[in-house]
């Protein structure tokens, strides 16, 4: 049977973090459809058509999927569940707001955050903050499954999938949208950047990240932090990296002042090359990283800005 995932979007375009998804489907099944619930989304609709690899997309057009609320997606899945042997979307907000919904209405174990597909039915999965790996053997007859996109290469373009048209669903009325306050920045996306700069408690407060605001401007860089930058004030949360915060993989991964605790090291350490300033030359930043400057990060960035 076929594999469906759950697209995400902003009804004008596909989050990267689908093109991840379908890339770990298709390593289930080769029959891969892609499901775009939204309202006014026939932009976002035409590019899952464009994804390599799908043969068919699904497009649910009504007001009550304008915001990905688990309680009026959750119905529309199940109404397609005769049809498939596995459901999957991204280890996003979203995904692990709307899948163990679906996973307890079906009666079935949730494979979560998987970085591997071994067969049609055995996964790998990160546990204990990426220090062990373990492989999940599931024996549901339908299975629901998380992607760690950073796992997953994102699937190309050039693909012309056939566009199907499926019913709204009632959903619940125990839960309603009311508003979204959504930080607004010019620097690229944490989870889709190609370059990021991290601060740490070693930043001393919030004013001192502009130093790294500066590098990263100028690096094209997304703007990061670790959890005790977050929890002492000096940076919104949404800029945390790490276990509890965004998971990430870019090219090169720049760490000022960050220690490098395990739950951090857990979020950042597939990033393909990695630089740590640090004055303490025992940081455990330093035992994963490919570059590291022992030195007064206030002493480092400036002269790295002026260089740049």
């Amino acid at each position: 049977m076929s594999v469906l995932v759950l697209a995400e979007h902003d009804n004008a375009s596909l989050k990267d973090a689908t093109l991840n998804a379908v890339t770990a489907a298709l390593a289930i099944d080769s029959d891969v459809h892609v499901l775009v619930a939204g309202h006014n989304c026939g932009d976002a609709a035409a590019a899952a058509q464009a994804v390599d690899g799908v043969s068919k997309v699904l497009v649910s057009d009504a007001e009550q999927y304008a915001h990905p609320l688990a309680e009026a997606i959750t119905p529309l899945l199940l109404s397609l569940e005769a049809n498939y042997s596995a459901f999957v979307a991204p280890a996003t907000t979203t995904g692990k707001n709307v899948m163990p919904r679906l996973a307890a209405l079906l009666d079935v174990a949730q494979v979560s955050d998987i970085i591997s597909v071994e067969s049609p039915d055995t996964f790998k999965r990160p546990i204990y903050a990426g220090n062990a790996i373990q492989t999940v053997q599931s024996s549901d007859a339908k299975k629901v499954i998380t992607v760690r996109t950073t796992g997953f290469a994102p699937a190309g373009s050039g693909g012309s999938a056939e566009l199907v048209n499926v019913d709204a669903q009632a959903g619940s009325d125990n839960s309603s949208f009311v508003s979204a306050e959504l930080s607004k920045s010019d620097r690229p996306e944490l989870t889709s950047a190609k370059i990021i700069v991290s601060g740490g408690r070693g930043m001393g407060s919030g004013e001192n990240f502009a130093l790294i605001e500066a590098v990263a401007d100028k690096l094209g860089a997304g703007v990061g932090a670790s959890r005790a930058a977050v929890d002492a004030g000096f940076v919104p949360n949404d800029y945390q990296v790490g276990q509890t915060g965004k998971i990430v993989a870019p090219d090169l991964y720049i760490a000022v002042g960050i220690s490098g605790a395990i739950q951090h090291l857990a979020g950042m350490k597939d990033s393909k090359i990695i630089v740590a300033i640090n004055k303490d030359e025992d940081a455990p930043i330093f035992q994963i990283a490919d570059y590291g400057l022992v030195a007064d990060l206030f002493d480092v960035l400036p002269e790295l800005d002026k260089a740049l």
